[in-house]
Parts: structure tokens; C-alpha cells; sequence
């Protein structure tokens, strides 16, 4: 009877491809990247280095917004490409570019880093190194 009890509260527990789990993951990656970015305007001197040209230490030049869309635009795009593409190639994309963004992520904390940025940063990690989990852990039919 107990275990009969225990079935009817038993939550059904569906198995997620590993492709959902990887987008979901730099789904997750690319709001913490946004929001960061979005806090980041609320430190005092930041819009006025904004209107005055500057990120940083860097001049805000048509090449500087390239490369900073660039740098977006990679995450946005593997989570559409973690769903789409063959599993082989997804899978090492996965784990090339996830690993290549760890250290470009805590490159970003450079210069003054405040508490929301390190705990951002942190739990972006963290994420990165699930999707290297995930990726590396493919299963095999």
C-alpha cells in the first residue's frame, strides 16, 4: 500500500536530449552576459564614459562595436546551433567555444569588478563548464 502511495506522488521525470540541455545553457549564459552588461550602466561614471567614448580603457570606435557584437553574438548563436547541428559537430563546437569563453569571461572582470560582476561571472563559469560537461558526456547509441 505504501509503495502504491508512493508511486501516485512520484512526479513524472522526462529525459532531456542533450541538445535542449546545451541550449538551455547558453540560454541561461546569454542573459547573465546581457544582464551584467545592463547592471554595468548603474556604476557611477559609466554613462558618462559611454558619452565620452570610452569603455574600460578602450575608445568606443565602429571596430570596437564589432567586436563586441561579435563577442555576443557567438553564445546567442550556439544556442540555436547546439540544436541544429549534427551531433558531432555540436558537440565539439560546444566544447571549443565554451572553453574558449571561460577565461574570455573572467577577462571581462579586468580593471574595477564590482560584486555583481564576480557573482555573474561566477555562475557564468559555471555554466560554461556544464556545457563542456554535457557535450563531453554525449551519450552514445
Amino acid at each position: 500500500m505504501n509503495s502504491q502511495k508512493a508511486q501516485q506522488n512520484d512526479l513524472e521525470e522526462i529525459k532531456v536530449n542533450v541538445k535542449l540541455k546545451l541550449a538551455a545553457a547558453w540560454t541561461s549564459f546569454m542573459f547573465l552576459y546581457i544582464y551584467i552588461d545592463y547592471f554595468h550602466l548603474y556604476m557611477p561614471g559609466s554613462v558618462e564614459d559611454l558619452v565620452s567614448g570610452k569603455v574600460f580603457e578602450f575608445e568606443i570606435t565602429q571596430t570596437f562595436l564589432l567586436v563586441v557584437l561579435a563577442s555576443v553574438t557567438i553564445p546567442a548563436l550556439m544556442i540555436f546551433l547546439s540544436v541544429v547541428l549534427l551531433a558531432k559537430f555540436s558537440r565539439w563546437t560546444n566544447i571549443i567555444v565554451a572553453t574558449i569563453y571561460i577565461p574570455y569571461t573572467l577577462f571581462n572582470l579586468a580593471g574595477e569588478a564590482w560584486l555583481h560582476m564576480i557573482f555573474g561571472a561566477a555562475i557564468e563559469v559555471v555554466l560554461l563548464l556544464f556545457v563542456i560537461w554535457y557535450a563531453l558526456m554525449w551519450p552514445k547509441q
